[in-house]
């Protein structure tokens, strides 16, 4: 019959301790008027309370802090930082002492199987010890030391603090591995698991704005609107928001107004963010010089930047994150691009007006280009219809300008261009090119 041999007792204890900031001490005010039965004792127990305000006793918070409860939560970018202590409980003195601090992800708790189900496992003689933190990313060392301590006499302890900062979500494991050698030379090995999970601060989502160019500009705007939500349960101040571009753009940001020559936050004097609160940042990205005339180029870009947030909670905890690369739909504009450089604002009713367009050829080839305008039920083109344009080479732009009337008043849509490629016969028709507001010539329109 097989007898289990019984689990031998360490000579060290392990103890292991989540490091973080106290909380302000909240209390419940009660209080009461003075012509109510118990007059003014209610207040007066408030005045004697050590923990509330001297001269604000009805306030929630007080002045003392209040040391952790509970392991608490931690959050995605957050630094995690832990207390480890070996003590010598016997008489003994002890040999070799080394201690190390891997953690595993979610990823790596399945791939090591059921033995993280048990929390204590003893051995003899075991040197094999991981010294990494390991994710599905990359490998780092926690233990502020790799060297084993030479000996260690009773009731003496060995401290050392860790700090990681979290880039993962789910499920995390702190694995602390402790190896000694007893006074008869007995190598002796045991660990303790630690499970944590570890949470979402922040949802955020994005939204891209394709803007066509204004009349000063070569190539198109990118807006970028982020919108960011507390997904926590306490307040965050928002230290900073900001995008960093791509190589091709350079950004602007539009949270900010310029109030008697100051720049003034869009979000006011208090930057917290109360929690499933959500705010939206707006940014402004434009090619850089190098890059805007190249439209070839332009066209085809997708990836815009990554959003940095970094944030602060309770007594100045610390939090970063940064998105991965942001990615738009790149425009469709084919390959031949027409946009408008130059247009009234207000024409008269039945008067020949000035417009001036750009051709921009989008493609790797030369094209041959035939201009032909169509008269619409309300706007109508002066000139030769059918002209031809010339050769135009790749990421080359040629600018026309054009002459039309309106025969009806009101708002108008400009349409009726179209282009042919006469080199492989292809048709490219370009509709609410623009808007335009007719008035009647007897109308006198004040700028």
């Amino acid at each position: 019959m097989e007898v289990n041999p019984p689990k031998q007792e360490h000579l060290l204890a392990l103890k292991v301790m989540r490091l973080t900031k106290p909380t302000l001490f909240t209390n419940i005010p009660v209080t009461c008027e003075e012509k109510d039965l118990p007059g003014d004792l209610f207040n007066q127990l408030m005045r004697d309370d050590p923990s509330t305000v001297n001269g604000a006793e009805i306030l929630m918070l007080g002045e003392m802090l209040t040391l952790p409860q509970n392991f608490g939560n931690i959050f995605l970018g957050e630094t995690f930082s832990s207390y480890i202590s070996v003590h010598n409980d016997s008489n003994q003195v002890v040999k070799d002492i080394l201690v190390k601090a891997p953690c595993y992800s979610g990823e790596q708790e399945k791939a090591r199987g059921s033995c993280l189900n048990r929390p204590y496992i003893f051995g003899r003689g075991d040197r094999r010890k991981q010294a990494d933190l390991q994710t599905s990313s990359q490998r780092l060392n926690l233990s502020a030391s790799n060297a084993a301590v030479a000996e260690l006499k009773p009731d003496c302890c060995i401290d050392d603090v860790i700090h990681h900062e979290v880039k993962e979500i789910g499920t995390h494991i702190l694995v602390c591995a402790v190896s000694y050698t007893t006074q008869g030379g007995e190598k002796m090995y045991f660990r303790k698991f630690f499970k944590f999970q570890v949470l979402k601060p922040l949802d955020v989502k994005t939204k891209f704005y394709n803007a066509e160019s204004d009349l000063s500009s070569v190539t198109d705007e990118v807006f970028l609107e982020a919108q960011i939500q507390n997904i926590t349960t306490s307040p965050m101040f928002m230290e900073k928001v900001s995008l960093e571009p791509s190589i091709m753009y350079n950004v602007a940001e539009l949270n900010s107004v310029n109030q008697a020559g100051e720049c003034v936050t869009t979000f006011g004097s208090r930057a917290y963010l109360q929690p499933m609160d959500t705010r939206q940042y707006l940014y402004c990205l434009k090619p850089k010089k190098e890059f805007a005339e190249k439209a070839g180029i332009i066209k085809g870009v997708t990836v815009i930047g990554k959003l940095d947030i970094v944030w602060k909670t309770n007594l100045g905890e610390r939090g970063r994150l940064q998105t991965s690369q942001l990615q738009r739909m790149a425009p469709g504009y084919g390959d031949v691009r027409l946009s408008l450089e130059a247009i009234p604002d207000t024409v008269n009713l039945e008067e020949p007006f000035h417009i001036t367009c750009k051709i921009t050829n989008c493609s790797e080839r030369t094209m041959d280009l035939v201009l032909e305008m169509c008269n619409t039920s309300s706007i109508h083109w002066c000139g030769i219809s059918g002209r031809q344009l010339g050769k135009l080479h790749p990421s080359s732009s040629l600018c026309l300008a054009l002459t039309l009337l309106s025969s009806v008043q009101g708002l108008q849509s400009v349409s009726g261009l179209r282009l042919t490629d006469t080199f492989l016969k292809r048709t490219y028709e370009y509709d609410d090119i623009a808007q335009v507001c007719v008035v009647s010539s007897a109308i006198k329109v004040e700028s």
